[in-house]
């Protein structure tokens, strides 16, 4: 290669175009290396019937002004969410139908849900959201599972199923299996507990008409060295900067040198390239005690929305599982379908299940929440994040009990020329878009400090 960059980019995902931009806006000579063939990271929209549907993140809320500010530049459009009519509750095998945002559940189990909102959205206000390893009973915390937390002030098993049902879809993990610190902080970055779980007003608000991957198509739109399909294998850095060594689609190796790197990938997945020297001990143990949640997400494509037609909003909420939750997933278009989420401990072996076994569990759950028109769908179209190469899971990276406090402090610690980005390094909205594009703003203001400085 013989382009000579100011600057490399790894990951084209909202987090890495955001950065690339802003530095090539700039004035800077930036190259942007994706392992993928397109862009987007965990945000992908797929052509389902000759319709865009989003297989990866979708959602936005009012609250999030980058990505409003982003929706607006690019000159896309929102549509909202539907959340009108009847929704579903399935209790732990006992199926129930309410109106409102409040299940049908005795007023003890509704007082004591109250609480543990009110308890979950006070306690999460105490962690810094610039450096929660720094939070007073952060030590206690990052030994504590959610799970831990619940049982030791909430109690009420129904009460707890709810929550353990919402945790699977915000994170892909169960409460026994996602520590308390990193809960509490992801909550805080993101306004709480009821924001993240509201649709209406929430941050399941509104997704972008034609898909969010839109979002960074718009961003790479302008970038003048963009190149996809092309992994990278090894890092190596020196006084000089660094040199980056990739592979293209005929497996041929290049590399490409500049002043300086930002890596916007998953954590986990960064302990998959080979960096010389190797990165300090706590940077390297931090990738090391995290994951990727489990997610699937999948689309239930249907002639007509006849759950509008007989008075569903077309959400469910199930506390068991296999499914976690559903929604009406309905595109700009008039093509419709109902979103069905399979997450956490649920989710860890979907795909080893059987596709007939796998669909059947899909159509006996619809049919159980909206009656017997959801049996005949036109198609039923499954995205395992799991199986994902370049993401290793979805929808977020999981911080391990002790990681935080331990290792905390290198998330987004500049080790020489490399700076690190994406949507889990973010101070607001982590795991979001929103989130992404703050720690691609972070990043690259980081960044062209560094180079005026050099």
């Amino acid at each position: 290669m013989t382009h000579n960059p100011d600057v490399i980019v790894v990951g084209a995902g909202l987090a890495g175009l955001s950065a690339a931009r802003q530095l090539q806006r700039a004035g800077h000579r930036v190259t942007v290396l994706e392992a993928r063939d397109r862009v987007g990271g965990r945000t992908w929209t797929i052509d389902l019937g000759g319709s865009p549907f989003d297989a990866g993140g979708q959602w936005t809320g009012p609250s999030q002004r980058r990505m409003a500010a982003l929706i607006a530049e690019l000159g896309l459009q929102t549509e909202s969410t539907w959340h009108n009519g009847r929704k579903v509750l399935d209790l732990e095998g006992s199926v129930s139908a309410y109106s409102g945002t409040i299940p049908r559940l005795s007023i003890w189990k509704l007082i004591s849900m109250q609480l543990a909102i009110w308890r979950i959205e006070w306690v999460c206000r105490t962690v810094p959201l610039d450096q929660p390893w720094d939070a007073r009973k952060a030590a206690a915390f990052d030994t504590m599972s959610v799970r831990d937390f619940l049982d030791k002030h909430v109690r009420d098993p129904d009460v707890i199923a709810l929550t353990n049902s919402a945790v699977r879809v915000i994170f892909g993990a169960d409460i026994d299996d996602l520590c308390l610190l990193h809960f509490l902080h992801y909550l805080h970055s993101s306004g709480g507990l009821t924001k993240l779980i509201e649709t209406h007003g929430g941050n399941q608000d509104s997704s972008v008409v034609g898909g969010a991957q839109r979002l960074s198509q718009g961003l790479a739109r302008d970038l003048h060295d963009l190149r996809l399909s092309t992994p990278v294998r090894a890092i190596h850095r020196d006084d000089a900067g660094v040199t980056v060594h990739t592979t293209d689609s005929t497996s041929t190796t290049h590399s490409v040198s500049a002043r300086r790197l930002i890596v916007a990938i998953p954590l986990p997945l960064v302990d998959g390239i080979e960096f010389q020297p190797e990165l300090p001990p706590a940077r390297v143990a931090l990738q090391r005690a995290c994951r990727m949640g489990h997610t699937v997400k999948c689309q239930v494509r249907y002639k007509k929305p006849f759950w509008r037609d007989q008075g569903w909003s077309g959400e469910a909420v199930c506390t068991a599982g296999p499914i976690n939750v559903v929604f009406d997933g309905k595109v700009a278009d008039g093509n419709p379908a109902l979103l069905v989420f399979i997450t956490g401990r649920p989710a860890q072996d979907w795909s080893s299940r059987d596709a007939q076994q796998r669909r059947k569990i899909i159509l006996d759950g619809l049919v159980s929440y909206f009656g017997p028109d959801a049996a005949d769908p036109i198609e039923i179209h499954q995205t395992d994040w799991a199986t994902e190469p370049y993401s290793g899971g979805a929808p977020v990276v999981l911080f391990g009990q002790g990681a935080l406090t331990g290792f905390g402090t290198a998330l987004r610690q500049p080790i020489g020329p490399i700076h690190w980005a994406g949507t889990e390094t973010a101070r607001e909205c982590t795991g979001f878009m929103e989130g992404a594009l703050e720690s691609g703003h972070r990043v690259a203001t980081e960044v062209a400090e560094a180079l005026g400085q050099g």
